[in-house]
């Protein structure tokens, strides 16, 4: 059975979508993605999660494009992207990837006693060094009165979504409320 949702509950979602918007997107060349893959030791054919072997779903960013709901420079491309499964790349999150993959968090290769991880850190240690992938000091790149502006617009939303979601369970209790006369009418 489905747990409840809040509006609230998706503010994470809204500041990544901030951040987002305004990060590089560098698209890889075939040639980029097959020096990649080679670095990891992914076959193309059968393309696996770098960090524990399942079948790829999706590209991860190693280094995380969002912390503490601002973008941390990093651009979204070859340089800082790598196969990845879903379990793996929603369990890592913005955690740096070395820690995460020898730490205690949920669906973590070392929690899933991945086989191979001293392999899998090697190959993503040497995509590092290849990469030379380095964050962009953003904060300079635009005046600080449109960043203020920016942030102004997104925590002007994020007031919104608390305030709807106090009129949200406002009228959740009412339906219920309802409800429960509508089921037992002799209340």
């Amino acid at each position: 059975m489905p747990g409840g949702f809040t509006i609230t509950g998706r503010t994470t979602s809204i500041r990544n979508v901030f951040v987002a918007a305004i990060i590089p997107v560098i698209r890889p060349t075939v040639d980029e993605i097959k020096a990649v893959l080679n670095l990891l030791a992914l076959d193309p054919r059968d393309l696996r999660c770098c960090y524990c072997g399942d079948p790829a779903t999706e590209w991860d960013h190693l280094r995380p494009l969002v912390k503490d709901g601002r973008p941390t420079g990093y651009p979204s491309s070859i340089r800082n992207l790598v196969p990845s499964c879903g379990k793996c790349n929603q369990s890592k999150g913005k955690s740096n990837w070395k820690v995460w993959m020898l730490g205690a968090a949920p669906r973590s290769p070392s929690v899933r006693r991945v086989p191979d991880i001293t392999t899998r850190i090697a190959c993503l240690e040497r995509f590092e060094d290849w990469s030379k992938c380095v964050p962009l000091n953003l904060e300079t790149m635009v005046s600080k009165e449109l960043w203020q502006q920016y942030y102004d617009l997104q925590d002007d939303i994020l007031q919104k979504m608390k305030e709807a979601q106090k009129i949200a369970a406002q009228i959740a209790r009412q339906i219920k409320s309802a409800e429960l006369a509508t089921e037992h009418p002799e209340r």
